[in-house]
């Protein structure tokens, strides 16, 4: 297995994709640590992976803390000597679908506020016993538009840009240790909770959406949760060793061709 032997700390693992990750990395091996605001919300991934054979245990942790992170990073090394991966998948409780100058400047901050808090907390908390052993991966996850312009996200556009350029950052500072930073961008699962309930709450409208961002990518499809666990198994394998300090996009080519048509150039022409 690629991550036997390795220990994981999943941070909104309640969530969907952070679920999803959780399982894949529990698949894969490692021995996952699953965290969220709340216990209870954490159940039902944690059967499946019991069931599934592998290795979890519940512990409730609040990502914006310091306290609260730091004492349960202390209590994983107490329990299994070592943290090799570190992934947040917490919500930024982002507003969208407003334009920014009809925005208040409470709905533009939240999501930037809440992002950097938890990224730097749960990172640099991480990075600090990673550094003792030389060796760790820290993981973080934005969208789309922290790779291109895209109208009516709000703060959340700023906060994808902010996390990666921390990522990055973090990479840099911490390469010189054996300790590995990188962020994956998606554009969004269809399969995730968010999209369901957006779904069955919004109906045609939102499918007409849904079908629009699967338009406005390359393949012509979004990424499902599967994907982007993968991504994060890849990551925090040896296979990855090399990787740091970059954002790795599963977009599906929505971040480099927002929009993208085969046109016809009509100034060249063929020479005969």
């Amino acid at each position: 297995m690629l991550l036997q032997g390795k220990n994981a700390i999943i941070y909104g693992a309640g969530g969907s994709l952070g679920g999803a990750v959780a399982r894949a990395l529990a698949a894969a091996g490692a021995q996952v640590f699953l965290t969220g605001h709340h216990a209870d919300g954490l159940n039902t991934t944690a059967i499946e992976i019991e069931s599934a054979g592998g290795k979890v245990s519940i512990h409730q942790v609040d990502a914006r803390d310091e306290k609260s992170v730091n004492d349960h990073i202390q209590t994983v090394i107490q329990t299994a000597g070592t943290v090799d991966i570190s992934f947040n998948a917490i919500g930024w409780q982002d507003t969208q679908d407003i334009p920014l100058t009809e925005m208040t400047l409470e709905d533009f901050l939240r999501p930037i506020n809440i992002a950097m808090q938890t990224q730097f907390i749960t990172a640099t908390a991480a990075g600090r016993v990673m550094k003792k052993h030389n060796s760790g991966v820290i993981l973080s996850l934005t969208a789309t538009p922290g790779g291109i312009g895209y109208a009516n996200v709000g703060g959340f556009g700023p906060a994808c840009n902010a996390v990666e350029g921390f990522s990055r950052n973090l990479a840099a500072e911490l390469g010189p240790y054996g300790v590995r930073a990188v962020n994956i961008r998606s554009a969004g699962s269809p399969d995730s909770r968010i999209f369901k309930e957006a779904i069955e709450a919004g109906g045609e409208q939102v499918k007409d959406f849904i079908s629009k961002m699967e338009n406005d990518t390359m393949l012509k499809q979004l990424p499902l949760m599967e994907d982007i666990a993968n991504t994060a198994v890849f990551l925090a394998s040896g296979m990855a060793g090399k990787i740091t300090g970059i954002t790795i996009d599963v977009t599906a080519g929505t971040t480099s061709a927002l929009n993208y048509k085969v046109t016809n150039i009509a100034f060249l022409k063929n020479v005969t």
